[in-house]
């Protein structure tokens, strides 16, 4: 777990710029500088973790982009993996049936904190059609790999359907129908966050 989250971290930085872009052309422009500067302090955090349940890992990582990632997504971020977190307390390895808990816990953390649902222009538009996808796998029994390489793709579809929908959520709603077209930055983020995981376990 502390390889996957310094991979996504990496990714991220990798990406910063690209995802300031994105949010530049619909809200803030600051998206991809805030995620960086957040998992960078989590970076810094995961050295003392080695040998923490994957809980643990998960709930330092929750607790410190909230106090380190500026505007919404902080807390959103923040509360989808101290939730996530919270389902994998005390596990040391993680299976299917164990990340579709995780995520499930995740996005719910996010709809309570955001009071966001699908279609709104959000990083729920990636995630949700993602953990859907990954569920039926794991139900139809395929391995993770094959059931999240299924999500990620999911998680791409829902990237490029947030082109195609009105912000009504966060500051990209203030341009309102002006942000059709554009691809939202939170999106963005989370399909690369699931990308990394599938390309590390």
């Amino acid at each position: 777990m502390i390889d996957i989250l310094k991979a996504i971290a990496a990714k991220i930085d990798e990406e910063k710029d690209y995802l300031t872009e994105l949010d530049n052309e619909i809200a803030d422009g600051d998206h991809g500088v805030n995620m960086a500067k957040g998992f960078d302090a989590v970076v810094a955090k995961l050295d003392a973790m080695a040998g923490k349940d994957i809980g643990s890992i998960l709930k330092t990582t929750g607790m410190t982009l909230v106090s380190t990632v500026g505007g919404s997504a902080g807390p959103l971020y923040g509360t989808a993996f101290m939730k996530a977190g919270a389902k994998l307390a005390g596990k040391n390895e993680m299976d299917g049936k164990d990340l579709v808990e995780a995520m499930e816990a995740a996005i719910g953390g996010i709809q309570m904190r955001g009071k966001a649902t699908t279609g709104e222009k959000t990083m729920l538009d990636a995630l949700c059609p993602a953990f859907d996808a990954l569920k039926e796998g794991i139900e139809a029994g395929e391995e993770l790999k094959d059931a999240l390489t299924k999500a990620v793709k999911a998680a791409e579809d829902g990237v490029e359907y947030t082109k195609t929908i009105k912000a009504t959520k966060g500051r990209a709603s203030y341009i309102g129908d002006r942000s059709i077209g554009h691809q939202d930055p939170g999106a963005t983020s989370a399909f690369y966050m699931l990308e990394t995981l599938l390309a590390n376990i």
